[in-house]
């Protein structure tokens, strides 16, 4: 898979603070060598805002980096000014969904639980259309159209040469509540049957016979980057979302996830209840 700007960017903060470090010198240190701020030089780190390739280049000089290493890091900071498709949209979109877009771009994999609606990446027009409605009850038809455009187009990179790994745990919950109406919800879940037949899509139904299990917060999405350190962690909530990057907070996502997928159904009877779910509609 390509890497794209953002995780070139958050590859070139991560690296940055591992030469800093290996060379034993503080931000204010490190800065004052080539007339950076402290603060300039922490927003480098922390992958914040945009980078000068010639700053990172008189950086890695500082920090002793070999050539290659210099010139990969310089590389890195000219990659990360490209935009993405979704900067030319007309429309505005919230910061959250512009955040989910840049990073969704660029991952690798997607481990995803859904406790009230079928994932995003999984879901019909129709289907989507009716959560927007009921999510955004204030909100003008034509920007639930455009929120919806958005939502179908990031679900292209499912169809990319070399797609994502798409892994999908859904509550029973999610698969029984009427989204729409019971034409749009048999259609959505033939949908979802289909989807899951391509083989870099799992998707696990996770029964109400599980009882108590490791994601009592509500639904959550773990976007996996080319190395760990990159992963992020969506967690959705009421108008938006939270990303989360600490390595205490992924690790705690990454073992929900598994002990969530342990819980579940197979994919045999996963698809088993999906089916027979539809039929009761």
């Amino acid at each position: 898979m390509a890497v794209g700007p953002t995780t070139r960017r958050r590859q070139l903060g991560a690296d940055l603070r591992r030469l800093r470090e290996r060379k034993g010198l503080t931000l204010e240190e490190a800065g004052a060598r080539v007339g950076i701020s402290k603060a300039t030089l922490s927003r480098y780190e922390t992958k914040e805002g945009t980078v000068k390739w010639p700053a990172v280049d008189a950086l890695c000089r500082e920090y002793d980096a070999s050539d290659e290493e210099r010139l990969a890091l310089v590389e890195l900071a000219k990659g990360a000014k490209i935009q993405g498709w979704w900067r030319s949209l007309d429309d505005p979109i919230p910061e959250s969904m512009n955040l989910m877009l840049t990073l969704e771009d660029e991952v690798v994999r997607e481990d995803h639980y859904a406790c009230m609606y079928i994932p995003g990446l999984l879901q019909t027009r129709a289907y989507a259309e009716a959560v927007h409605r009921a999510s955004e009850v204030q909100c003008p038809e034509r920007e639930v159209q455009h929120m919806v455009d958005i939502r179908m187009k990031r679900q292209e990179l499912l169809e990319r040469k070399e797609p994502p790994l798409l892994w999908c745990v859904i509550d029973e919950a999610a698969l029984r509540r009427r989204v729409g109406g019971c034409e749009v919800m048999q259609d959505q879940l033939q949908h979802l049957l289909t989807m899951a037949q391509r083989p870099h899509v799992t998707v696990q139904v996770l029964p109400f016979s599980s009882g108590a299990h490791a994601a009592s917060v509500g639904s959550f999405a773990v976007l996996r980057g080319p190395t760990p350190e990159l992963d992020v962690v969506y967690v959705d909530l009421l108008g938006g979302g939270l990303f989360m990057e600490k390595q205490r907070e992924l690790e705690r996502y990454r073992l929900a996830f598994e002990y969530l997928s342990a819980q579940a159904l197979d994919l045999e009877s996963s698809t088993a209840v999906i089916r027979r779910i539809s039929k009761e509609l």
